[in-house]
Order: structure tokens, then C-alpha cells, then sequence
């Protein structure tokens, strides 16, 4: 089977089945498990999925930059931001990560919540601001401009001086197995580092990023105390989450 074939059936296959396995993948095509590996590597090198140890898993579309993210799942967004800031309760320290889902808590939150955010990033700050009552803190760092939020030791020194009744996690992918992940290792540093300092961890995840993975883990999802998924994600996904103890909320 020519390169150029065999690539588009490792695409599909990680469209419908979710995964590929290099070992089984050459026993199937008759050919070696070398020449998987290959196309493996060549098509992560073009950003079209994300390798593990055996084989691949989708790559995930929220690495993409901030304006093209701002375009996608638009709708499923705006309701995960919305059952976001429903989980909010007067009077709680919140952490709030950033990224274009964080924005819609932000904007969801009710106009007269009294309560203290922390956040390390510049554009969520702005988004609380609208918001009279809520106190705000801002750790900073320097900028990560993928995701507008502040990055390094700065921030992580920073999050220690807190104790957060719910950290907001920002991520880019999820995955089972592969576990909570994103594609910076600083970021996924600094997101370690606030966990830590949250009572509950909770993730709001769109549908391009279930199932997928990135290149820097972040942790297990059994680390998360809730996991907010679209309405109509499918059952199966539900099910593959649900058996890691894992508390998983479809957004209305």
C-alpha cells in the first residue's frame, strides 16, 4: 500500500475507532510495524494527530490560536460557560484558568455574585471587571499568547498563597487513558500548580477535546472532581469517563 494511502486510512481510523495501534495496524496491512511508526511520526510532524506509547490518538483542535478557537464550538461554549458559572456560590474563592471557555464563565456570572476570582489571565480579568461586586486577582508571569494567560514560577509561587474552593481547568485535550492535557509545558506546569490549590478541580470541555490529546500532561482525569461535557456527546465517551469515578455534567 502506497504512503499516501496508508495515511489517509490512519486518519480515518482515528476518526471512527478513536485510536490506532501500530502493532495491530501492520499486522492488518502486511507490512511492519517500522513503517507505521513512520507515518505515525510524519503525520504528528504535521499536526494531524498526537503519538503514545503503541500507537496514536487524535491530535486535538484546541491548539489551534486563540482567534481560529474563538470560532469553534461556539455554541457548545457558551453553554459550558453557562453551567460554568452556575457552579459558583457566593462567597467562595475561585480559580479561573483561561482560554475562550473561561471567558464564558466569566461572562455567564451573575451580575451581582459576590465573590473573589483569581485568575492568570489578562483577558478573563477584563471579561470579571463587567462584573461590580466580585474581587479580583490577577497572578502574574509571562504571557503565553496561545492561551492569554500568564505562565512560569512567578504564577505558581503566586497560587500558593491561596486556597480555592473550585479551580477551572483549561485544557486541550482529554483522554481516559492519555489523561488531562495541553500543548505547553509551562502551562500545563502552572495548571498542576493550581489544582493543588482547589478543593475541587472541575473541566469544561468541548467536543474537540474529547477524546484527543496534546503533547504535555497535566495529570489523570480521576484528578478532576467534575468533568462539564456538551449535550449530545456520545454515550460511549460518557461511559469511558464515568468508570474512572469521575463526575460526569452534560451542560443544558
Amino acid at each position: 500500500m502506497l504512503t499516501t494511502r496508508r495515511k489517509h486510512l490512519i486518519l480515518a481510523r482515528l476518526a471512527t475507532d478513536g485510536q490506532i495501534l501500530a502493532k495491530a495496524l501492520a499486522a492488518e496491512l502486511g507490512t511492519s510495524e517500522d513503517t507505521i511508526r513512520r507515518d505515525l511520526r510524519e503525520l504528528a510532524q504535521e499536526g494531524k494527530l498526537q503519538r503514545v506509547h503503541g500507537g496514536a490518538l487524535p491530535a486535538s483542535a484546541a491548539l489551534a490560536t486563540l482567534a481560529v478557537r474563538t470560532e469553534v464550538s461556539t455554541e457548545d461554549k457558551v453553554a459550558l460557560g453557562r453551567a460554568g458559572a452556575a457552579m459558583v456560590q457566593p462567597g467562595q474563592l475561585v480559580l479561573l484558568d483561561g482560554g475562550t471557555t473561561a471567558l464564558q464563565v466569566a461572562r455567564h456570572l451573575a451580575p451581582d455574585m459576590r465573590a473573589t476570582i483569581v485568575t492568570h489571565s489578562p483577558t478573563v480579568a477584563v471579561a470579571l471587571a463587567q462584573h461590580p461586586h466580585l474581587e479580583i486577582i490577577m497572578l502574574g508571569g509571562r504571557l503565553y499568547r496561545h492561551s492569554m494567560v500568564n505562565v512560569g514560577t512567578a504564577v505558581i509561587e503566586a497560587a500558593a498563597r491561596y486556597r480555592a474552593d473550585l479551580f477551572f481547568m483549561g485544557v486541550t485535550g482529554v483522554h481516559p487513558e492519555a489523561g488531562l492535557s495541553t500543548g505547553d509545558s509551562e502551562e500545563a506546569d502552572v495548571k498542576r500548580a493550581l489544582s493543588a490549590r482547589a478543593a475541587e478541580t472541575v473541566v469544561l470541555a468541548s467536543s474537540e477535546k474529547l477524546m484527543a490529546a496534546s503533547a504535555f500532561v497535566i495529570g489523570p482525569v480521576s484528578a478532576l472532581a467534575t468533568l462539564v461535557v456538551p449535550a449530545g456527546t456520545p454515550a460511549a465517551t460518557l461511559r469511558s469517563f464515568r468508570k474512572l469515578s469521575v463526575t460526569v455534567a452534560v451542560a443544558p
